[in-house]
């Protein structure tokens, strides 16, 4: 129930031609507030429902509890849901012997590109790929749950 991830922008579109899966994701807040966000999300056709406390100092480390849900209930609870949706998609990306996920956004966010490593630790040591850019774990301006409420186009 812990999750371990760091965040990163993203120089260019590179990554594209090494990505072997992508995903729309559409997904809103039935809370955002960053001490315990309730996040409903639409992923492939599959509903989640994931809930996320507040991180530690670095923005690294928090708690995270998810389950599936049947996509038409995601649907209903999508529209009692905080206004602002965030509207992506995932690329899956191999790099060493690990897994980033890249997020191109759309809508009202479009323009940003980010990605996320999950790590088993926050000292474990990772290989950065050429197209990764600044690091931005524990800026909350890049939590998905500001970005619905403050769009990156709007910065």
């Amino acid at each position: 129930m812990i999750e371990i991830e760091r965040k990163f922008l993203v120089l260019s579109t590179v990554f594209l031609k090494e990505a072997y899966n992508e995903n729309r994701i559409v997904q809103a807040y039935l809370n955002s507030n960053p001490e315990r966000t309730v996040r409903i999300r639409i992923k492939d056709n599959i509903g989640y429902l994931t809930i996320k406390g507040i991180g530690n100092k670095s923005g690294t480390t928090r708690l995270e509890w998810e389950r599936q849900l049947p996509v038409e209930e995601a649907e209903k609870l999508l529209l009692i849901c905080e206004d602002g949706i965030i509207d992506k998609i995932r690329y899956e990306v191999e790099v060493g012997k690990h897994l980033f996920e890249v997020d191109v956004f759309k809508g009202e966010n479009d323009g940003l590109v980010l990605a996320e490593i999950e790590l088993k630790s926050e000292e474990e040591y990772f290989e950065k790929p050429h197209w990764l850019g600044m690091e931005v774990t524990g800026d909350e301006r890049f939590y998905n749950a500001y970005l619905s409420k403050h769009p990156f186009k709007s910065w």
